[in-house]
C-alpha cells in the first residue's frame, strides 16, 4: 500500500487573510519574531542560571532561526538562500540541545586563560 500525501496549508487561527503574491511574509511577522527572539534570548545576567536548560537554549535558537528566515528569505524562491541555510543551521543546533547531544562548554572567562596568552 503506497502512502499518499494529504499535505495542505495549515490555516492559522490568527489570520483569515490569504497571503498575497506581493507579500513574502504576513505583515508584522518579522517584528513579532524579533520580539520573541529578544524575549527568549538568554542575557548576561541570566546566563549562569539558564545556560544548562535545554529547552531554553533550544527555544533561543529556534527564535533566532525564525528571525533569520523572515528577515532574509523569500518563501516563493525554491532554491536555497543564505538566510534559509542559516535558519536550518540554527534549527539543527536547537535539535542538538533538545536531544541532549550537546552541552554548554562553560564560561571561558572563569578560570581559563585564552590559548597562547
Amino acid at each position: 500500500m503506497e502512502a499518499t500525501c494529504t499535505c495542505r496549508p495549515v490555516k492559522s487561527p490568527l489570520s483569515d487573510r490569504p497571503l498575497t503574491q506581493a507579500a513574502a511574509w504576513p505583515d508584522q511577522s518579522l517584528q513579532s519574531a524579533v520580539e520573541l527572539q529578544r524575549l527568549l534570548a538568554i542575557g548576561d545576567r541570566d546566563w549562569h542560571a539558564l545556560k544548562g536548560q535545554r529547552s531554553r537554549r533550544a527555544a533561543e535558537q529556534l527564535a533566532a532561526a525564525l528571525v533569520q528566515l523572515l528577515s532574509g528569505d523569500d518563501p516563493r524562491r525554491r532554491s536555497s538562500t543564505p538566510a534559509r541555510d542559516q535558519a536550518i543551521a540554527l534549527a539543527e543546533h536547537a535539535l542538538f540541545w533538545l536531544r541532549a547531544e550537546i552541552s554548554d562548554p562553560g564560561c571561558p572567562s572563569h578560570g581559563r586563560e585564552a590559548a597562547g596568552g
